[in-house]
């Protein structure tokens, strides 16, 4: 009998865990360090990672302008500003220490992820595509606008943002 409560037990546990894991906010997970965040986002299925993120985009769309600014500014100084070494030497050093499974697993990833942008831009309209873009430009920010009111024509035609 105690065998059924505890496979009853397990059960239900595994079954609120994505609504547990759901309940984290951005400031939760902002509390934690680089290295625990890292943990705790890996330790969570694709599925749960894309629901994480759509609930912590919709948490910033409910920002005033002011608080997204603050929030760009706030992420760009973790960021080390407009100076990037760091970044690039922390991804450096991760690659580093990679061994060679885990380095053809990333490369694998980051090619599946690629393939799969690449494939659903190609199955978007012109319409699509170019509120894509102009939703691309919205997250960049202001840069480059000056540039792109020029009518420059640096717009890409056939290639997915990132």
């Amino acid at each position: 009998m105690s065998t059924i409560h505890k496979i009853l037990m397990i059960t239900s546990l595994s079954l609120l865990l994505p609504s547990i894991v759901s309940a984290q906010s951005v400031s939760d997970v902002k509390n934690m360090s680089p290295e625990d965040r890292r943990v705790y986002m890996e330790s969570m299925s694709e599925d749960e990672r894309a629901a994480m993120r759509e609930k912590w985009r919709a948490e910033f769309e409910n920002l005033s302008d002011e608080e997204k600014q603050a929030l760009r500014e706030q992420h760009a100084e973790n960021r080390g500003g407009r100076d990037r070494t760091a970044d690039r030497e922390a991804m450096r050093a991760r690659w580093e220490s990679m061994s060679e499974e885990e380095r053809a697993a990333a490369k694998e990833r980051h090619q599946a992820k690629n393939a799969e942008r690449r494939q659903k831009w190609e199955s978007m309209s012109e319409e699509e595509r170019a509120a894509a873009r102009e939703m691309h430009g919205e997250r960049k920010g202001h840069h480059g606008q000056d540039h792109h009111k020029e009518g420059s024509g640096s717009q890409r035609e056939e290639q997915p943002e990132s």
